[in-house]
């Protein structure tokens, strides 16, 4: 299948404190970690942001660059590129603050016809951006899938009940959504249900699924018609999580991609999808997953390195 994948939302620099004491700077944000995975698999992604032109935000493009990444004209017209501090417990899990803004510049200029189309995280909640980032999506329906991930963060997105206000319009226009235990529970607050209730919602809303990851429990996806695929996650060392979310969800997208269900001419035969091509896509999702936690930081495995796996 030929076409690319246009990613929307957030590129920062991740400035990450560990336990032992020690710190490092690293490129991250949720959206720009899907299309570096994306480029990791061998797709051809671009990514519209909001980064400065400044060290930092050279930091960024080179990383992204660096992997095959393309970014849109215009992502760099932000006054500074955002920061997120994130600090590891001893267990490796994250905890996030940020110091960031987000919005879409004025000279963004994107290529045609991408055959897939994915946001989430801070870019799908966050004024003055998401807001165009809503329009963006809702267009490319004509012509693309829609992902979409929320990808939580709390300190960012104001009240569960004012989040869930803006992801479940976004759910309601995407093909495929991915979302973890932890953020379903946070956003789940603000409904008379729980996590799993809410998913199930959302899986009749619209969707042709929605995955729901559970960190070494695996992953679950939930069709329309009450169906449940669920495939369990390789045990492997936990070096820390920066990043497994998003290494999952480009699997995802190219798995997808590679079983030719990808684009608006194939909507119809994605939301047919059966048990097991979802579960073959998400056995491998899960190991790239795996391969993301198993070392520091935000770092997907190649496709070349999926292959060289037993």
């Amino acid at each position: 299948m030929s076409g690319h994948a246009l990613v929307i939302g957030e590129a920062l620099i991740d400035a990450v404190r560990r336990a032992d004491g020690s710190s490092s700077e690293h490129v991250g944000g949720s959206p720009a970690n899907v299309a570096f995975g994306l480029a990791r698999l061998g797709r051809p992604a671009e990514l519209l942001t909001w980064i400065g032109a400044d060290a930092r935000g050279d930091a960024v493009r080179a990383h992204l660059e660096g992997a095959g990444v393309w970014l849109a004209d215009g992502a760099d017209a932000a006054p500074s590129t955002s920061v997120a501090t994130a600090t590891l417990d001893a267990t490796g899990a994250a905890s996030y603050e940020f110091d960031l803004t987000w919005d879409i510049g004025a000279d963004a200029a994107l290529r045609p016809s991408p055959v897939v189309v994915h946001t989430g995280s801070i870019a799908a909640v966050l004024d003055p951006g998401a807001d165009h980032v809503a329009r963006i999506v809702t267009a490319a329906r004509d012509t693309a899938t829609v992902t979409y991930d929320p990808n939580a963060r709390p300190s960012l997105m104001g009240s569960p009940a004012a989040a869930l206000l803006r992801v479940q319009a976004l759910v309601a226009v995407a093909d495929v959504v991915k979302v973890s235990d932890e953020d379903l529970e946070w956003l789940a607050e603000a409904t008379d249900g729980d996590l799993d209730d809410l998913a199930r919602a959302w899986a009749t809303s619209g969707p042709a699924f929605v995955v729901v990851t559970r960190g070494g429990d695996g992953a679950t996806a939930l069709l329309p018609d009450g169906r449940e695929v669920h495939v369990d996650a390789p045990a492997v060392s936990v070096v820390d999580t920066v990043g497994a979310g998003d290494s999952f969800m480009s699997g995802l997208i190219d798995g997808l991609w590679g079983a030719n269900l990808l684009g608006a001419e194939r909507r119809d035969v994605l939301h047919a999808i059966d048990d097991a091509t979802l579960s073959g896509v998400l056995t491998r999702c899960a190991r790239i997953g795996a391969i993301t936690v198993s070392r520091a930081g935000a770092n997907p495995p190649t496709s070349a390195e999926l292959d060289q796996l037993p």
